[in-house]
């Protein structure tokens, strides 16, 4: 830590990382390189679900209403366009741009999934989630929703790190500050 004087009153700041933020002994430049791997890891995770939705939109918004919970107004249209902002969310990732924003709207989604996965678990409603693709109504044997909250929790713990600390190695993001 480096102790700085700003209007006469002290604070400590981590040499490189601009926000003075830093995780325990790690150094920023570890920060970052764990920023790239979880901002590339959600890109996968994003991309595999928007790619496995986007090709079959009818079975995408059979997924979404087999929730219950959207009207069937909106039910086709957020079916046919989940998949492109999980693919625009990737992309965002991928190459590091808006890496904050990108996080933001991650985390926005991963939590309406977890609350309509609970949901569906508490109203004793037996579906597959859709969020890999596929969904709608399975056997109460089939469903697997404790693995499904936790996953997308960890997925949200990892957002959760890019929305404290956005930056990181290889990504425009970084090539644009350096300007």
């Amino acid at each position: 830590m480096i102790t700085s004087q700003r209007n006469g009153q002290e604070a400590d700041t981590v040499p490189g990382d601009a926000g003075g933020r830093s995780l325990g002994r790690l150094s920023p430049g570890v920060c970052d390189w764990i920023g790239t791997a979880v901002r590339l890891g959600l890109a996968v995770v994003w991309a595999w679900a928007g790619l496995a939705k986007v090709t079959d939109p009818e079975t995408a918004a059979q997924a979404v209403r087999a929730y219950r919970i959207l009207p069937e107004s909106l039910v086709r249209p957020f079916g046919y366009g989940l998949p492109f902002l999980e693919i625009a969310v990737a992309l965002l990732l991928v190459v590091g741009l808006g890496t904050r924003i990108a996080a933001f709207v991650s985390g926005v989604l991963l939590l309406v999934y977890i609350a309509s996965i609970a949901s569906v678990w508490a109203r004793g409603i037996a579906i597959d989630c859709g969020c890999f693709g596929g969904g709608g109504a399975v056997s109460a044997s089939k469903t697997e929703y404790l693995q499904e909250i936790l996953r997308d929790t960890g997925f949200l713990l990892l957002t959760a790190w890019l929305l404290w600390r956005p930056a990181s190695k290889l990504s425009l993001d970084r090539w644009l500050a350096a300007d």
